[in-house]
């Protein structure tokens, strides 16, 4: 099963339309896509505007792969749970966002090698196509490390004190 989500913040149907006409050109029905407030109407796969927490953990848990915006919540959620995540981060420059910050959260993801990144409608659907040779994902640990932790802290102090 895929699982596409866009998250709550706005529609992204530029990465749902891509999705949806990869389906139905490879006759793929075991998607199901969480569109936030969009009015695309799909033909090929399965959609609901929004989801609960809870569901939203379960339909990443079940999947074999996840497809996302760029948002941390997706992208932290998909390799906690060891799945392989592909990656399509919105554009401030389409409209789709208020700046380019999701370009370069998948971009530091996909530098540190734990993700797929597509950067527009086609690069995605050829990542599609090459699914059956993607590995799961790492799983990243629910909790931080002590390391992490302690530079966390370690900013955090010296901001206070200058």
């Amino acid at each position: 099963m895929i699982f596409v989500t866009v998250g709550t913040q706005g529609p992204f149907d530029r990465l749902v339309r891509a999705v949806d006409k990869w389906a139905g050109m490879r006759a793929r029905a075991d998607i199901f896509a969480q569109t936030g407030p969009s009015d695309y109407q799909s033909e090929h796969i399965r959609t609901e505007r929004f989801i609960d927490a809870g569901e939203f953990r379960r339909r990443v848990e079940s999947s074999d792969l996840v497809i996302g915006h760029a948002g941390m919540g997706s992208i932290i959620t998909a390799l906690e749970l060891g799945k392989q995540i592909i990656v399509m981060p919105r554009r401030a420059s389409l409209g789709e966002h208020r700046n380019e910050h999701q370009v370069a959260t998948a971009k530091q993801f996909a530098e540190q090698g734990r993700i797929v990144v597509a950067l527009n409608e086609q690069e995605l659907m050829d990542k599609l196509d090459q699914i059956q040779v993607l590995d799961g994902a790492e799983r990243l640990g629910a909790r931080a490390s002590p390391r992490l932790i302690n530079t966390i802290r370690g900013f955090i102090e010296a901001g206070y004190r200058g």
